[in-house]
């Protein structure tokens, strides 16, 4: 099984208490279409094991040995490795540029008790942000307020000093699908490779089936009883499907009661028109009902299930990386 990207800290961290000897080496800086993005880690055992990586193989290797160095002699360093046109090209660029890498062995360098406690707000989805200060080697960690817009945007790098790396740590994205419907079908297996853990919630239980969404989370039941157990906060989409109000319309409810970065309803501009005036009866005013993006999706002519889920994921992501 393929590690979470989540995971390498806690693999790293693994090591290192069963005395195996961890360091960890993080993608710092490199150029546009890396396939690698700046956050990205890989951990290295005293044992030459390895979980995750820096780039697409080209400079792998060469990591690997930084990294057992680093154990040998205690000291983190950092790292530029030039990649030639040739490279680039074998692992899926367009040119080849300059990647920088930090290599820091855990416990002589990096504390095992501030590795334990990021990994403990990775598990507990706080979001967290480790600072290191390439200069003097001074590490620590910091919340969302210190470093807000780059939790929003969910950019790691190096502060305007050109000294300090701070590695963003965002809990991972929630989509909460409410309407096992076609679309749906379409839309969940693209949300999981857009990086989203994907839930859909249907009461009906014709539609909330495990042969219409094999291996997936489902829960036969109506939103509102749903999202409680789950938890809503600014890192968690919700879409409507199902087209009937009865479904829809206490799941649209309880989003707006919550932080998440995106509500959309499927529908057209005359069945929006008609929920508007559901909810606005119900109390909501103009500002919540703004939220709702209605009909839900980019506007780029979509028909059939599969093009209206890209419009989906268009928009969730327009709304994600723009704010």
């Amino acid at each position: 099984m393929q590690e979470s990207p989540d995971d390498i800290g806690a693999i790293a961290l693994g090591w290192h208490r069963d005395g195996r000897g961890a360091a960890l080496a993080t993608v710092v800086e490199t150029w546009g279409s890396a396939p690698r993005p700046v956050g990205s880690q890989l951990a290295v055992s005293g044992a030459g094991e390895i979980a995750g990586s820096v780039s697409g193989g080209c400079v792998e290797g060469a990591v690997v040995d930084e990294a057992l160095a680093a154990l040998a002699d205690g000291a983190s360093r950092l790292l530029s490795y030039g990649v030639s046109d040739d490279n680039a090209f074998a692992v899926g660029l367009a040119c080849g540029g300059t990647i920088r890498v930090l290599v820091e062995p855990v416990g002589a360098q990096l504390p095992d008790g501030l590795l334990a406690e990021l990994v403990a707000a990775r598990a507990a989805r706080r979001p967290i942000a480790y600072a290191v200060d390439t200069g003097d080697w001074t590490r620590r960690l910091a919340g969302v307020g210190e470093f807000a817009e780059r939790f929003r945007a969910d950019r790691s790098g190096f502060e305007e000093d050109g000294a300090t790396f701070v590695a963003v740590h965002n809990p991972p994205l929630k989509l909460l699908i409410v309407g096992a419907v076609h679309i749906a079908q379409a839309l969940v297996p693209m949300a999981r490779i857009a990086g989203h853990d994907v839930t859909v919630i249907d009461p009906r239980g014709a539609f909330a089936a495990e042969h219409r969404f094999p291996g997936e989370d489902i829960r036969a039941d109506y939103p509102d009883e749903v999202f409680p157990q789950i938890g809503l906060d600014a890192r968690t989409a919700v879409v409507t499907l199902s087209h009937d109000p009865k479904i829809d319309d206490p799941g649209l409810e309880a989003a707006l009661a919550s932080e998440a970065y995106y509500i959309g309803a499927l529908g057209s501009s005359r069945t929006s028109a008609k929920r508007v005036e559901r909810l606005s009866a119900r109390g909501y005013g103009a500002d919540q009902l703004a939220r709702i993006h209605a009909p839900v999706g980019l506007g780029i002519g979509a028909r059939s299930p599969a093009e209206i889920a890209v419009s989906i994921l268009a928009e969730m992501t327009e709304v994600l990386r723009k704010g």
